[in-house]
This record gives structure tokens, sequence and C-alpha cells, in this order.
């Protein structure tokens, strides 16, 4: 529905995204006014609009118009005029200003104050200086009003339009009319296919350079988001021409220009001819060149007999202390860890990698060295505090992140600790490295001063990063650095079935898939509906009560976000009967979204600048900082009706403050993507698994599932996918190529 009226006044406004809640009068309803919410920015008080959207009946607040475009139109009459400018709209302008202003000029009001606004000095209690404040503050709405209409007629959301004026003003105009596939590069929200959208409408050629080029950029981009740093030229261009529906062979000059502007990078082998964008190129490059300066710190480094005496006298007492035993390969682990600027210590489920860490570090702290433990995410972190008894911090944390804004206006991440400030520490341990994408190991590496000992821990047989790169895989098969990979099982450990199949998951072995075990069980359902019962029965009653913990500690893992079987759906049921509305629990909604106190949730990006603080006994603050992180997982303590914000507490103690604004950056948790469960162990995992994407139902999939659990695993579903994933050992194919710049560094 189309509706016009004007702004009365704001009930919410965020600073953040701009959204906003208003009363609009009207004479398009009886009732005469009506509340309108969606992106308000660019709208004031008093403002003249006309609203597309839809009447919706809001659970909490009643009916409502969701709009989804505005436009802000010149006041129809004299009365909508005075009201406008009554309404504080334009600093310096109040109610009887406003009066006098409309009294001298009528129905001409808003022409003048556009066109001729010396002339406001006409009226009595406005100077030449004040007319000419007003007369600019005109004008920047006027452009930002003009440019938004303009966007609209090329299908441009008020959304976008907003953040393309607020990028480049009025120059993008001149943008617009040049280069619109600039859009894509420069701001947040515009891929290439509204870029492409814009430019059609704008007249511009299907084979043009700038579109080719922008479409090559875009796939490479897309190629990103999926994991890898680079594309086959071969590849490349057939993605680049199926989506601009051009030729490969006219692609072939685009691919040389950008050469030449330096935005992508081009390595040729005997096999293929390898495509990067220009920053995934030097990453790898520069990680491959400051893992050299690392590792030849150390070169012709050898341990005395008499040290090497001292060393084993010492592990012998930290393992007779610790009521521990270490076999020859993990004293070798420990020795080499002790030798090297760089060592990586690999290993499945029960192999001893916990116990042969737990040996490093004690060693390290026993001879007096400054040793800093860290892990991608905030629940690796404190698993890594929990099997090691010393205090770990997330990677972020550690190199001090903090957030600052480009010229665009867009947040990226800044680190306090780099290469002119590195990291003070004689070792640094990571833990959970197939976590690490190259963006944060880039970052990391840079700011490990020379002579400081880096150790690396981490399953390769995991899931990789969700971020571009596959550095723990890379690293091993680069054979550059020392490793040891420990793969014999510990007599402890073969009782464990969820270790014992986790491994023959992993060497694509059958399991029994029975439900005799109470530690790994499948249970064969084939209704969906079913399968959600199971779902609720097992995390509510069974499991909390057969393993003594809470619903709050069983997750749910799934490989998919959408479907019935999907993170969305289960999300939904499992919060409305674990969860269920109360009239004694506050709630908030936002969107289609529905937190309610004692929700669990995820964060689901990184905010560098989130304000956190753990407090102590009687809510005595005992530390802040800033930074919360994609993966964090939380509960959602209390929530503040009035100001439509919510507190949540993570699960290292860390409590954040959330405004209505930043709510998209949290969702529900009772299920996660198996992605997001990288790094985190849980008591017992719930994994229905009934059909989907080959891609992703794979082996390597599974097993990442298998082992997030330390007491308990149930599937529920088809034990024939699962037997079909057991035997796709074909990974999700990622284009990396930090293992040969490895090679190219060491050689020089």
């Amino acid at each position: 529905m189309i509706i016009k009226g004007y702004v009365d006044n704001f009930k919410f406004r965020s600073q953040e995204n701009g959204y906003g809640v208003f009363v609009l009068v009207t004479e398009d309803l009886d009732e005469g006014e009506v509340t309108c919410a969606g992106l308000s920015k660019g709208i004031e008080k008093g403002d003249y609009v006309e609203l597309d959207g839809d009447m919706v009946e809001h659970p909490n607040y009643g009916p409502q118009i969701k709009y989804k475009t505005y436009k802000i139109l010149p006041p129809p009459d004299t009365i909508s005029v005075e009201k406008y400018l009554a309404s504080g709209a334009i600093k310096g302008i109040g109610p009887a200003l406003a009066m006098r202003i409309v009294k001298k000029f009528g129905e001409d009001t808003f022409r003048i104050m556009e066109e001729e606004p010396e002339r406001l000095a006409e009226v009595k209690g406005i100077s030449e200086n004040k007319a000419r404040e007003i007369a600019g503050q005109m004008a920047d709405k006027k452009e930002l009003r003009d440019a938004m209409l303009y966007l609209q007629e090329y299908g441009v959301g008020n959304t976008l339009a907003v953040r393309i004026y607020e990028k480049y003003g009025i120059a993008m105009y001149s943008i617009l009319k040049e280069n619109p596939y600039k859009l894509a590069e420069d701001v947040k929200g515009i891929g290439f296919k509204t870029a492409d959208e814009i430019a059609m409408k704008l007249g511009m050629s299907a084979d043009s350079e700038d579109r080719m080029k922008g479409g090559i950029l875009y796939c490479l981009q897309l190629a990103a988001a999926e994991g890898h740093t680079f594309l086959p030229q071969k590849e490349l261009l057939e993605r680049s021409a199926d989506i601009l529906e051009v030729s490969k062979d006219a692609l072939e000059p685009a691919l040389t220009d950008l050469l030449f502007d330096r935005k992508i990078v081009m390595k040729s082998t005997e096999e293929e001819v390898k495509v990067f964008l220009s920053y995934f190129y030097y990453a790898e490059l520069t990680c491959a060149r400051e893992m050299k300066r690392l590792q030849e710190a150390y070169d012709g480094y050898e341990l005395s007999e008499e040290a090497r005496q001292d060393v084993n006298s010492c592990v012998e007492d930290i393992l007779r202390e610790g009521q521990a035993e270490l076999d020859d390969l993990q004293k070798e682990a420990v020795m080499e860890a002790i030798r090297n600027g760089v060592f990586i210590l690999t290993g499945g489920p029960g192999t001893g990698k916990t116990t042969t860490m737990r040996t490093i570090i004690e060693y390290y702290v026993r001879t007096k060295h400054n040793v800093v433990l860290a892990a991608p995410t905030g629940r690796a972190a404190k698993r890594m505090e929990e099997t090691t008894g010393y205090m770990a911090k997330t990677i972020h944390r550690l190199l001090e992140v903090s957030g600052v804004h480009d010229e665009g206006g867009e947040e990226r991440a800044e680190f306090g600790r780099n290469e002119y400030n590195p990291l003070e520490a004689d070792v640094i341990i990571i833990d959970e490295m197939s976590m690490v994408d190259i963006s944060l190991f880039y970052a990391l590496v840079k700011a490990i001063a020379t002579g400081t000992r880096l150790i690396m821990a981490g399953d390769v047989d995991q899931l990789p990063s969700v971020g571009p790169g596959n550095v723990l895989k890379d690293l091993l098969n680069s054979k550059a650095y020392p490793v040891v990979k420990l793969e014999k099982i510990y007599r402890q450990s073969l009782e464990s079935d969820i270790v014992i199949n986790a491994h023959k998951i992993n060497r694509g072995e059958d399991v029994v898939l029975g439900n005799e075990s109470r530690e790994f069980c499948c249970v064969e359902r084939n209704d969906v509906s079913v399968i959600h019962n199971e779902i609720v029965s097992l995390t509510e009653e069974k499991l909390p009560r057969f393993l003594g913990v809470k619903p709050y500690e069983i997750q749910v893992l799934t490989p998919m976000r959408k479907g019935n079987l999907g993170v969305e759906n289960l999300n939904i049921i499992l919060q409305q009967k674990l969860n269920p509305p109360d009239g004694n629990k506050k709630e908030i909604c936002r969107g289609e979204r529905i937190f309610r106190v004692g929700d669990k949730v995820m964060q689901i990006k990184n905010n560098y600048e989130a304000v956190w603080v753990i407090r102590g006994y009687n809510e005595i603050k005992v530390d802040e900082g800033k930074g919360v992180f994609n993966g964090d997982v939380g509960v959602i303590k209390r929530i503040d009706e009035y100001n439509k914000s919510l507190t949540v507490m993570f699960d290292d103690n860390r409590q954040v403050e959330y405004p209505n604004g930043q709510l998209e950056e949290l969702e529900l948790a009772y299920a996660i993507t198996i992605h997001k469960s990288q790094g985190g162990e849980y008591p017992a995992v719930v994994l229905p698994l009934l059909d989907g994407p080959r891609m992703l139902f794979n082996r390597n999939l599974l097993y990442t599932a298998v082992t997030r659990a330390s007491k308990s695993v149930v599937i529920l579903g088809s034990k024939e996918t699962v037997r079909q994933m057991i035997a796709r050992g074909d990974e999700q194919k990622r284009y990396t190529d930090f293992k040969n710049r490895i090679k190219e560094v060491s050689e020089n």
C-alpha cells in the first residue's frame, strides 16, 4: 500500500543502522495516524513522506506499517510546511520563527528556502549569517533527497541509496555515469549483480570493459566466500562468462587490464594459471616470509647433551607430579617444541595431544619463559584454559583488535599488536589451528617478534576455516617446518565409543550404527516431525538426566541453515520448547526473531567496538574491554524493554549489552551449524541427518561433528545417509596456494 503524511514523532531510532519507528499523521487512514517502521535514515520529524509497505500486526505493539521504500516529498500546503519547519528538522528554526517564515512567503516558502535562501533575511529574527546556515542545511537535505529519488528510478532501495550517497556525495552521479561497477568494490551491500542491474538501466553496454572487469572481480570475491584464495584461470573464465553471459574469449582483455591495475595477481605453473585477488596473494606471501623469519632465528640451534638431559629431567618431574605418561613420539614432540622457532603438533581425538601440549607449556613455565596461549574463538580459548590450567585468549584479543572506519564508513579490524608493536612473549601457543584463516594468520605472524617461538596445534582432518585459506593443511603439506603427528589411541580413549568411531569415520571405515551404546548411537528416523520431537526430548530431558548436565549444555548440530532440519527452523522449535513464553520473562522482537531472557544465543559477526565487562561479587566490575566475535555463545541475562536492549553473558563471563540496532548480530543457538561448532566441546551432541547437498554431506563434516562431543553422540535420521557420508572422502575442493608461497620463500 502507498500512504502519505508527515512524521509527527519518533518512538525509536537507531544511530547504528538507521532503523526507525515513528508516528505518521495521514489523511489516507480513518484513524488519522499510524505507527510506521523501517529504514529512516534521511527522514526527520516534520518531513512529508510517501511510504510503500504493508500493514502488519506486531505481536507486542499492535498494527503498524512495515515499509520497504520511502520518498521525502515537498510539503503539499502551508500548514504542512509550517509543521515541518516547527518540528526542529532545520536547526535554529522553532515554532515561532516557522510561523513568521510561512506567513511571509506562504506556499512559496520551500522554493525560496532552496533557491533564494538569502531572502530569509527579510524575516524578523533571521540574520544574513543565519540565512546562510539554514540554506546549507536545506541544501544537504535536498542533495540526499534528490540522490535517493534518482537512485530509486534505477531500482535502488533506500538503504543502499543512503550508503551510496554517504560514500560519494554528489560525485555519485559522475561515478554512476562513468563506471557503476565501482559501487560493487566500494559500497557494502552492493554486489556485482546490483551494480550490473543499475548499469543496464543506465544504458551501459553488456560487453563494456568495466562490466567485464567487475564480473571477474565478483567471481573472485564469491570464491573467497567459499574459502578459496585463488581460482584456476580456466574455471574463473567459465564462472565469469556464465554470470556475464558472454564468451570466455571476450574476457581475456579485461583480465589483462585487471593485472595491470594490480587488482589481481596471476601465477603460472605447468598445469594451470592461478588468478588471485591481490590481497590474498600478498597475504599468503607475507605469511610465508614471516614464518621463515621465525624459523631462521633458531637455525643451527642444537641442545647440548647436558641441556638435553636437563630437559628430560624437567619433563620427568612434570609427568611424575601430574601422574601422566608420554610415549617416545610425544617426548620427541616436546623436544622439537624446544629446539625450533616454529613447531606443529597434530593428531586426532584420544591421541594424547592435550597431554603433550600441557607438558610443553609446563616446561616453559618452569624454565621462566613468558608463555602466551590463544585460540581462534572464545569457546576454543575457554576449552584450552580448562585442559591446560593456564589462561588463554582469543587471537583477536591477543592482538588487541579494535574497529576503525574507512573513508566510506566501513568498519574494519585494526590490530594494536603488529610488526611495530609486537607481542611480548617468549613462546606463543595456538590451538585449533584448523580454524585459522589466512587473514587472521597474516595479522598474527606479523605481530610475533623475531626470537619468539610459535607452537601450533590442531587436527588437520577437521573442517577448514570458515574464512579463505587452509592454513594448517598448507603448513603441513609444505614440509618446511618440524611436525609431529600423533596417531596412537591411548588406553583410556580406547574405552570411548566416540573416539573409536571418530577414527573409523576418518579412515572411511564402517561404524556400528545401532542404539546399544550410550556414548555413540544412531536412531533410524525418516519422518521429519518425529525427528523434531526426538530432538526436543533428548535436549530437554533424556540427555541432561543421563549425563547430569543442563539442557543448555546439550548442542544440536546440523549441516544446513535452511530446511526442516536446518538451524533456522530447529531454533524456533527448540526455543518454544526449552524457553517458552512466560509472563515473568521479558522478551524483545527484532524483525521475525524473538529474543527472550534465558535464550541461548550466538554472535554472528565480528564487532570490534562492542564493550564487554566481567563482574564479580556483588556485580563489581573486575575487567572490561572491547570486541565480541563471530561464533561466541552466551545466554540472555537481562532485557531492558524501555531502551529496547538486552545483555548477554558469554561463556567466558563477559557481559555485553546490545542496543536495538545491534540485535541483528545475534541469533538463537540451541541449534548451530557444524562449521560454527569448531573449537567447541559439548557433553553431548544431537545430530539430525536425513538428506542434503552432497557437497556438505561428507566424511569431513561428520568427523568434525562427532569430535565435538565428550560424552555422548546421538544421530537421528537415516543410517544410509551416515554410511554415504563416511564413504565420501572427497572434501569440498578449496583452492589455496600458501604451501607454494612457503616453498618459494624457503628456496630464496
